[in-house]
């Protein structure tokens, strides 16, 4: 494989927040980024989430932190309450980005997307939607990509970003399995209590509950049912259903519980994750993101990998002649990190399932200070 400085040129599968972290950081080093993405504009999945501080760090690099935490909410303690109703102790979170900025934001989803879309624009980073990759050769220079409206292209850089049921990575040949871990996670947008100023988390006698702040009016409510296949409810069941699950907390839930009465968004997804072994990478593609390593959502920290993986693989890229040479080093410097915080996050899902709620606190809590680590 010949060097790549005279025609950096990539197409990302992609638009989430992989993809426009990696296509800026890209952009920014100098090449030639487009944006497949299958879905329309505007479209984002969730209502919330968490952008710890390894994310921060990564955006703040990227001077898009400050715009995150002016437009979400900036929290630093984890509030953890037992299945009485009793506090069981609080977590200060690592603060990555000085002493003075908080160490985790919660913010809305279509928000983040709309900060990083508008930043991946202005890099000149074209995205093209309603289109994704439906095949790619493998050449000795370059890779030669077909899109699903027809055109081709052949550039020096693939990279799958698409999410756990990557379609990308199937066309590098890089297989991996879907992990269901018997647990549904329940997602609702709600008023923020004027008390909940952190992230609050209720251990329950049949799951997990709780309640981020994503911005000075608003919030999401989680609850991890446990114990229960995967399935699918009608719309319209979700929140009187999300209501029965919540009436076995006690204490402040029962303020939650009625908030989730007014909502009119609740989505209730399957608790899954993915893990490739071996390589991400083959040729001059690459799979990054949740197409390589899918998290458990017990330590909220997708989004964090995700916008790593987008920096660290712009600088490792920026340091190799050879593309192929490039995504090995990225890769191997990766690896073992998103290993740590999926197999974390399993553990701590199955401690949850466990009632052994006073082990999973240490266990997040040290992960937390482990991802505080250099990238």
């Amino acid at each position: 494989m010949e060097g790549y400085r005279g025609a950096r040129t990539a197409v990302i599968v992609g638009a989430g927040v992989a993809g426009l972290t990696a296509a800026t950081a890209l952009a920014r080093g100098g090449w030639q980024v487009e944006i497949a993405e299958a879905g329309p504009p505007e479209a984002t999945t969730g209502w919330g989430l968490c952008l710890t501080g390894p994310a921060l760090r990564a955006l703040d690099e990227l001077g898009l932190a400050d715009t995150c935490l002016a437009e979400g909410y900036g929290m630093s303690t984890v509030t953890h309450v037992d299945v009485n109703g009793e506090p069981a102790g609080e977590v200060q979170l690592p603060r990555l980005i000085g002493a003075r900025r908080p160490a985790v934001v919660g913010i809305a989803r279509p928000v983040l997307h709309r900060i990083l879309r508008a930043e991946a624009d202005r890099c000149g980073v074209v995205v093209r939607h309603g289109v994704t990759v439906a095949a790619v050769d493998q050449e000795r220079e370059s890779a030669r990509v077909r899109l699903s409206d027809g055109t081709a292209r052949r550039v020096a850089l693939l990279v799958g970003a698409d999410g756990i049921r990557s379609s990308a990575r199937g066309l590098l040949g890089l297989e991996t399995s879907l992990d269901f871990h018997g647990q549904m996670v329940w997602r609702a947008l709600v008023p923020r209590p004027l008390w909940a100023t952190g992230i609050h988390q209720f251990a329950g006698k049949a799951g997990t509950a709780g309640l981020v702040p994503l911005s000075g009016g608003q919030a999401y409510v989680f609850l991890t049912e446990n114990g229960v296949e995967r399935s699918v409810l009608p719309d319209a069941e979700l929140a009187p259903r999300l209501r029965q699950l919540l009436e076995t907390f006690p204490g402040r839930v029962e303020e939650i519980r009625s908030l989730v009465s007014a909502s009119e968004s609740v989505v209730r997804r399957p608790v899954l994750t993915a893990l490739l072994e071996g390589a991400w990478n083959r040729g001059n593609g690459v799979v990054i993101g949740d197409a390589a390593h899918a998290p458990a959502p017990q330590m909220a920290s997708g989004a964090a990998l995700a916008v790593e993986d987008g920096l660290v693989l712009a600088r490792e890229l920026g340091r190799h002649e050879f593309v192929g040479a490039g995504l090995q080093a990225f890769v191997s410097r990766r690896a073992q990190r998103c290993r740590t915080l999926v197999e974390t996050s399993v553990a701590i899902a199955g401690l949850e399932q466990a009632q052994r709620h006073h082990e999973a606190y240490p266990l997040a809590d040290s992960c937390h200070r482990l991802m505080a680590e250099p990238a």
